[in-house]
């Protein structure tokens, strides 16, 4: 088949870019012919991928999405592909992979009413209309149950439209048997001593990801174990406010935002706890990740895949709603834990049993049956 993948934009750590990616080489490795329309591409090019960049010129994120969906339209016509996957909510889609969060709920759970008046609040709902809206024919991977009850409830969506993902966690993440070399090494290049605690966080968009909750979370230790504790901080964004709380919360030398990286399992292995206090998530698959690597987690119930670290006994999971106050004593009690070798011992026997990694191969296979589908349903047509 002849595949359009469309996304907003690609870069290499994003955790949607991330399943995109891995979806669309495993419909590559199945002989399907790929082809990526985005505004942006940052990272190295993909072998065998038709990358079509659409250029569009706005300064409003909601008025360049706009944009970027007529210009697709017209090029999708003129290609004719045998289907469109798209991995952010527009309009002409034949398959939608659900990666994040339902924006109508959101906006109408976490904003006033005047802010259903604005252009941009109008534009995302037609998008997500465009998607959900009942008869639509679009099919949707979802990937976290919690959402698909989410979007049912506000656009009355088919449940039979729906076609739930397990997670897909890339075994590269599992923890290899030089596990402990490697967790040396990198302490050893920043200069960790076996008495330093390091915490670790992953994840593009600071803010959502919950930065600001870790960092007063640092700072609210007693003096002791607040001096033994290093906070690591992977992904893409832009430090400077993080950075600025941290000064104010007198904890700025223990704090380093290290950009994103491909290197992430190495400082799964180095690290003593993932945390993970996100103000919203789909799913969360960096608390997969982690779990595997046999690194602990701290997480709160409103990342979908928590319910994994409560199951297997990896971690602790706050419980909704979010308290400051809770998270600082939490984390406080999991640093001083004795059972932090008993989690990382079941996380790790977890990523043996789990089915965590096949996401990719599912997903591959359910385009191929929605594609023939559509061939069939082309020919009785004719």
């Amino acid at each position: 088949m002849k595949l359009a993948f469309c996304l907003f934009k690609y870069f290499p750590y994003g955790g949607l870019q991330r399943d995109f990616i891995r979806i669309a080489r495993a419909c590559k490795d199945r002989g399907h012919e790929i082809h990526v329309y985005t505004m942006r591409w940052d990272g190295e090019p993909e072998p065998d991928f038709h990358v079509h960049l659409v250029k569009v010129k706005a300064w409003q994120n909601h008025v360049r999405r706009l944009s970027f969906a007529k210009k697709v339209k017209l090029l999708l016509d003129a290609e004719k592909y045998d289907l469109v996957i798209g991995f952010n909510k527009m309009p002409y889609l034949d398959i939608y992979y659900a990666a994040d969060v339902c924006y109508q709920a959101r906006a109408r759970e976490k904003r006033n009413s005047l802010y259903r008046l604005l252009p941009r609040y109008r534009q995302q709902v037609a998008f997500e209309e465009a998607v959900f809206a009942q008869t639509n024919p679009v099919e949707i991977m979802v990937i976290s149950p919690n959402q698909q009850t989410v979007y049912m409830q506000y656009y009355h969506t088919e449940p039979e439209r729906f076609h739930m993902m397990p997670p897909g966690i890339d075994k590269n993440r599992i923890a290899p048997p030089n596990a402990m070399e490697i967790r040396a090494s990198l302490r050893k290049t920043y200069h960790l001593s076996d008495d330093h605690q390091l915490l670790l966080m992953v994840g593009s968009g600071f803010k959502t990801k919950g930065v600001d909750r870790t960092i007063k979370a640092l700072s609210a230790l007693p003096t002791e174990l607040k001096a033994q504790c290093r906070l690591f901080v992977i992904g893409q964004d832009d430090p400077s406010r993080f950075l600025r709380l941290a000064k104010k919360k007198g904890v700025e030398e223990q704090v380093f935002f290290l950009g994103g990286r491909p290197d992430v399992r190495d400082f799964m292995l180095a690290a003593d706890l993932l945390v993970h206090p996100a103000y919203h998530e789909n799913t969360g698959t960096v608390l997969l990740e982690a779990m595997v690597s046999g690194l602990p987690v701290l997480t709160v119930a409103a990342c979908g895949y928590a319910h994994y670290i409560t199951d297997a006994n990896a971690g602790q999971v706050l419980p909704a709603p979010y308290q400051q106050h809770a998270f600082n004593e939490m984390l406080k009690k999991m640093l001083s834990s004795p059972d932090m070798v008993v989690w990382k011992q079941n996380g790790l026997d977890f990523s043996q049993s789990a089915d965590i990694y096949s996401m990719p191969e599912k997903a591959a296979h359910l385009i191929e049956q929605i594609g023939q589908k559509h061939a069939s349903a082309l020919t009785s047509r004719r």
